[in-house]
């Protein structure tokens, strides 16, 4: 067992030899977000493991009841963007580019990499559980891409995974914030297994029962789906999916502003979800309103790799403009929740600053170049 940086791992024994590798995010007071120590120290694990024949397959998992993770320690990187005012801070550049090879590598992973996404999966916590072979959600899951509340975006390969949801929800969920239980993770293809929380010890003692050198696959699939048929009975309702028909029609207009107006309409709505939701993105920022009817348009016909290089482009020059800094002051640091955007109006946000965020800003090949 080895416990690093706020991360821990470990090797269990399984049939003929093979290992079990355990990687647990471990810092529960935070909600396990993830800091720049962690996401190196994953990364190098995991790569390691990759070249290990004796590993068999891989949990990813946070400690703590409340979440596996609840995204990335923005603070430290806002703190950075304050005393550089209009330029990009170092830390940005290596948190950014360490972040996303990570979030690269769990979605090309060579082996079985089953993630175990109980309570908040938010922001970065998506990032790592979406490129998961088996991504596994329970009835404390509560998905979501909240960073509309901080004037970021939604990063770590959401141009990816909101551009492939149906219809219009994934410019809903990049929008509005909107939370994402159990069922409609499944709904959505944002996750692939449900188990009851408690489930986690004996998915361990199945994998460890597993012989790994005959069928894997197929053994594998048996004993999830039998985990799986246990838990059914506590799937909760699902919430986005019958709504997707409104949802669908509502967004279905010829620019960001126009889906600014028809969501925020909805903040006296009957149905309280939307109207919930509706809020949100009416306190929201309308930058990265902007950014997110950007980036699912542009994600549609990129690569993976081409997803995670134009996020680094908007990351970066999000850092060096003021409202990511400024979202961050309000909600996280001195917690006012009063926000003052420097472009307070979606209808009047310069063309060329939305743009900008998608230009380089490093000389020379592009950093993530290699993916």
């Amino acid at each position: 067992m080895a416990r690093l940086m706020n991360m821990h791992f470990e090797e269990r024994a399984a049939q003929h030899g093979y290992r079990i590798g355990i990687a647990s995010l471990d810092a529960e007071k935070s909600l396990n977000a993830l800091t720049l120590p962690m996401i190196e120290a994953l990364d190098a694990k995991l790569r390691q493991w990759a070249e290990d024949e004796r590993i068999a397959c891989v949990l990813l998992r946070g400690n703590g009841p409340k979440a596996f993770c609840a995204g990335g320690d923005v603070v430290q990187l806002v703190q950075q963007c304050r005393e550089h005012p209009g330029e990009v801070p170092p830390l940005a550049r290596r948190f950014f580019a360490d972040e996303y090879r990570l979030d690269h590598r769990i979605h090309t992973y060579p082996k079985p990499l089953i993630c175990w996404a109980h309570g908040h999966v938010l922001g970065g916590g998506m990032g790592l559980m979406q490129g998961a072979t088996i991504r596994i959600v329970t009835p404390s899951s509560r998905l979501g891409m909240p960073e509309i509340n901080i004037g970021l975006y939604p990063d770590v390969g959401g141009s990816w995974f909101l551009a492939r949801l149906p219809g219009r929800l994934g410019l809903f969920l990049g929008l509005t914030a909107a939370g994402i239980n159990a069922r409609d993770a499944l709904d959505l293809n944002l996750a692939d297994r449900f188990l009851r929380d408690e489930q986690q010890d004996a998915l361990l003692d199945g994998l460890a029962q597993l012989n790994w050198q005959q069928q894997a696959p197929e053994q594998l699939n048996s004993l999830l789906r039998a985990l799986e048929h246990e838990a059914r009975s506590e799937l909760p309702q699902a919430q986005w999916l019958p709504r997707r028909e409104r949802i669908d029609a509502l967004l279905d207009v010829a620019d960001l502003p126009a889906a600014w107006r028809a969501l925020a309409a909805l903040q006296g709505d009957d149905d309280l979800l939307l109207a919930r939701a509706a809020k949100t993105l009416a306190a929201g920022c309308p930058l990265t309103a902007h950014l997110v009817w950007q980036q699912i348009r542009r994600a549609r016909h990129l690569s993976l790799a081409e997803v995670f290089r134009m996020e680094y482009a908007m990351s970066l020059n999000c850092c060096r403009h003021p409202e990511f800094p400024e979202g961050v002051r309000a909600r996280l640091i001195d917690k006012d929740q009063a926000p003052k955007w420097h472009w307070p109006d979606p209808a009047t946000i310069p063309t060329a600053v939305i743009a900008a965020h998608f230009a380089p800003v490093w000389d020379g090949a592009h950093p993530l170049a290699d993916l």
